[in-house]
């Protein structure tokens, strides 16, 4: 019997995307790119490259204009809002720049706040939400609350509520972004060992030396992928539209 494998983590094919303000921009302009399982890979590129589109597009925050995406094995593009809904809250954890925490919740809160919406009961949320901050470094930090952490330590509650729904995939937005140069090489360090795990990260970032942590870097420029560095062992196929 023949194996078969697994779907990429996401692959968009022919993708475009474009936004009327006054005349058309064309925010991406015919993108095909594979994520497979299990990588890790950095999207970098000018303001106004398309990589911030990108991100919203595979996060199933927003549609694109033609082309089709798969999350998981999952066609997107043609889904109901309540779909990608659902989409985001099972396969999908974000990082953002900003952290975006609640302030009156605990860390542990926070992390298990996207299980309250999957309808999980409160004994399985606390040991999951517990478990993954442990993983995280934050085991001693439960019921701390977002302003009685450091920048680094936010982060790293972020993270674990990225990662405590088991998603196909993690997107970071810039996850340094607000962070001192030591914090921010902690978290990198951090999200190796996440990938080191088996998780699939996709991550924006404009700093060289953080898109040096994953293993291909894709170059962004006008809606475009102008090329695809390599920098691990496991590729990114990315195809020129037809």
């Amino acid at each position: 019997m023949d194996q078969v494998s697994a779907p990429d983590a996401v692959a968009l094919h022919d993708v475009r995307k474009t936004y009327q303000v006054g005349e058309p921009v064309h925010a991406l302009d015919g993108i095909s790119l594979s994520i497979p399982r299990g990588s890790y890979t950095a999207v970098m590129g000018p303001s106004g490259s398309g990589k911030s589109t990108l991100m919203n597009l595979v996060g199933c925050l927003d549609t694109p204009t033609e082309g089709t995406i798969d999350v998981d094995g999952e066609e997107v593009t043609s889904m109901t809002d309540r779909e990608r809904t659902r989409i985001r809250g099972d396969e999908v954890g974000f990082v953002f720049q900003t952290f975006n925490l609640m302030p009156r919740l605990t860390a542990l809160e926070n992390v298990a706040l996207p299980l309250v919406f999957k309808g999980v009961d409160r004994a399985e949320r606390t040991e999951r939400a517990t478990d993954v901050l442990e993983r995280v470094g934050l085991g001693d930090r439960l019921d701390h609350r977002p302003n009685e952490l450091s920048g680094g330590q936010r982060q790293r509650v972020a993270i674990a509520r990225a990662l405590v729904s088991d998603p196909a995939l993690v997107l970071a937005d810039e996850p340094t972004g607000n962070l001192d140069s030591e914090t921010g090489e902690q978290i990198m360090e951090l999200f190796a060992d996440i990938h080191a795990d088996g998780n699939t990260i996709l991550m924006v970032t404009h700093e060289r030396h953080i898109a040096e942590h994953a293993e291909r870097i894709v170059h962004m420029l006008d809606g475009e992928i102008e090329r695809v560095e390599e920098l691990g062992t496991v590729g990114v196929a990315a195809e020129d539209a037809e």
